[in-house]
Order: structure tokens, then C-alpha cells, then sequence
């Protein structure tokens, strides 16, 4: 074994899960990455997260280099549910930190407790002779009081947020930071020193450094282009549209009532529909969507009747249902073909 595994691994110790003891000796008896990274693919499976050999080599990669993932692509395709089943696979707590527009270090990070600050400041406040009845000259006085002064900036009166969370965790957790992107480009300049050195500096406080760096996963629709100091910290994988088998896997795993027929007439339909001009692309959460719908209305095989009715499953604007409609006789008979010969 490495230095580098020992390293990580030495770091790591004292965690109390039992499913992410089992997840570190596996990983320390895997010798060849390749058996490794096949281990991280039947972990996820066994979570009903089925992962592409680009993804499982992803979260391989960064447990072993203790580096986030940042993870871009299309809405819908699985990238918060990659975050989810790493957690549940390694029986670790999520924290997740929605982005927005606007969002800052109170919400992200701590604030102070104001009213218990205040609270304080009344007893203080009510209990001053007391406090100053030792005092000889003002400069005492004064000395007494800004010693009570830095007792309203400990450690009792900060309320962590999901960032503070996540490196407070004594066992290790998921953060995920999900849509990246709409959060403000001042939002990226608070992560920098998180993501890289698994540490954040509080003023009053000082540096405060993760017990067990967090599993950091970052989200991101590409609404905005990210800065080049936040993406050379992470690994970068982009989760797109999967191939044809890997997403009738991805339905035979999360809809098990489904047929072998319909479950790859229905994919292949929604592979044709992909090739049109759209203005939203339906994506692995409508596939799913779309696979228990017919479940649901008992249909054997895909036909022109009941894609019509349920397109507004798949497609989410009007004017992507009135392009696609003119197409699906055609569309069904390509899937059809495509699963006789398939």
C-alpha cells in the first residue's frame, strides 16, 4: 500500500460506522484499482444509483487524492443522487447546502447568536457591580469587561451552517453543494480555502480544521461559467445523457416491475426524442418518471395512443409536446426495430 493510502487512511481512523469500517477495509485489501473502482460500481448499485465506469472512477479517485468532485451536466441525469448514494453506501450523514442567488457566509457558513448575545449582555448588564466591584482604576474596569467581551464571540455562540457542519463531523460526512452555479461568483471565493485545505478561518475564533475532511461534492447545471481557481480543486466529471444499455439499466434498477420489452422500447423512444430540437431534453429523472407511469397504466409495449397521452410525463413546455407529437409513430417503430434487433 502506498504512503499516500496509509496517509488517508491513518487520517480517517475513529469513525463509528459500521458500514464505512467495511468500506475502508475494503478498500485497503483491494489491491488493483481496477478491482477498486468495480467495488465503488457495486457499492452504488446496491444503492440503486447504477454508475457509469467514468463516474466509479471519479469517486475512486477522489477518496484516494482527498479531492471534491465537481459535477456538471444537464438537470435530471443524477448528479444529487450521486452524492446521496455515496453516503448511503459508506452509511455517512449528507449535508447539503442548496445554492442561490444571493447566498453568504451567514447562511453557509455560521453566524452569531444574536439573541443569546443579548441575553448575555442583559445579565452582564444586571450583574456589572459585581462584575466591576474588584476593579481599583478605570483601566481594571475596563480590562475586566473586555474579558467578558470575548466570551460573546466563543465558540457557545456561533450557529454552524452546513459548511461548518460538514468539517465539524467527528466521523466524516457527504457535503454536497448543490447548483454551484447560481450562487454568486463572491460565494466561489468562500469555498477556496474549504475545499482545498478542508479548513475555514473565523475571525474571532481563528482556523477551524475538519476532525475528517468531508466527501465534498459540488453540483453544477452550468447556468454560469465557474472560476478556474474553484474548478482546479475539485475533479471535474460531467455526467451527460447515458448510452442506451446503461440507462435501461438505470430503469430495470429503479423500476423493477417493468418489462424487458417495454423497459427497451421506451428507452429507445426517448433516445429518438433526444435527437430533436428541443428547448428541455427529457433526462434520466423523466425516463424513470415515464417508466412508472406505464407500469402504472399496465401497458405491455409502447403504441401510438398511450406516448401521446403521456409525453407531458417526459417533455415539460407545450411547444417541445407539439414537436415531438408529429414524430412519435415513427419514433415508436425505430424503438421497435431497435428491440428485435438489439
Amino acid at each position: 500500500m502506498s504512503p499516500k493510502r496509509d496517509l488517508f487512511f491513518a487520517r480517517n481512523t475513529g469513525r463509528t460506522s459500521l458500514k464505512q469500517d467495511l468500506w475502508e477495509r475494503q478498500f485497503v485489501a483491494e489491491q488493483k484499482p481496477s478491482t477498486a473502482i468495480e467495488a465503488v460500481e457495486s457499492g452504488l448499485a446496491a444503492q440503486g444509483y447504477i454508475a457509469s465506469r467514468q463516474i466509479a472512477t471519479a469517486v475512486y479517485l477522489s477518496q484516494q487524492i482527498e479531492k471534491p468532485i465537481l459535477v456538471e451536466g444537464p438537470a435530471g441525469v443524477g448528479k444529487t443522487e450521486l452524492a446521496k448514494a455515496i453516503a448511503a453506501w459508506r452509511g455517512m450523514k449528507m449535508i447539503r447546502l442548496q445554492c442561490y442567488e444571493g447566498l453568504d457566509e451567514a447562511k453557509a457558513l455560521y453566524e452569531w447568536k444574536y439573541a443569546k448575545q443579548l441575553l448575555y449582555t442583559q445579565i452582564l448588564k444586571d450583574k456589572l457591580g459585581e462584575v466591576l466591584g474588584g476593579a481599583q482604576t478605570l483601566h481594571a474596569a475596563l480590562d475586566q469587561l473586555h474579558d467578558f467581551g470575548d466570551v460573546f464571540f466563543s465558540k457557545e455562540f456561533v450557529e454552524p451552517r452546513p459548511l461548518l457542519q460538514a468539517l465539524e463531523q467527528p466521523g466524516g460526512c457527504v457535503l454536497l453543494i448543490d447548483e454551484i452555479d447560481k450562487s454568486d461568483a463572491e460565494f466561489e471565493s468562500l469555498l477556496l480555502e474549504i475545499l482545498s485545505d478542508f479548513q475555514v478561518t473565523i475571525p474571532e475564533l481563528g482556523t477551524v480544521s475538519a476532525i475528517t475532511p468531508p466527501t465534498v461534492i459540488l453540483t453544477s447545471n452550468s447556468e454560469r461559467d465557474l472560476g478556474d481557481a474553484l474548478k482546479r480543486r475539485c475533479l471535474h466529471l460531467h455526467i451527460g445523457f447515458p448510452e442506451q444499455r446503461l440507462e435501461e439499466r438505470i430503469v430495470e434498477s429503479r423500476v423493477p416491475g417493468i418489462s424487458q420489452t417495454l423497459r427497451r422500447q421506451m428507452v429507445g423512444f426517448i433516445h429518438e426524442i433526444r435527437s430533436l430540437d428541443l428547448k428541455k431534453l427529457p433526462s434520466v429523472s423523466e425516463t424513470i418518471d415515464w417508466a412508472r407511469v406505464l407500469v402504472l397504466l399496465q401497458a405491455s409495449e409502447l403504441d401510438t395512443e398511450i406516448v401521446k397521452d403521456t409525453l407531458n410525463v417526459l417533455l415539460k413546455y407545450e411547444a417541445d409536446i407539439e414537436a415531438a407529437q408529429p414524430q412519435v409513430t415513427t419514433f415508436i417503430a425505430k424503438a421497435a426495430r431497435s428491440n428485435v434487433f438489439g
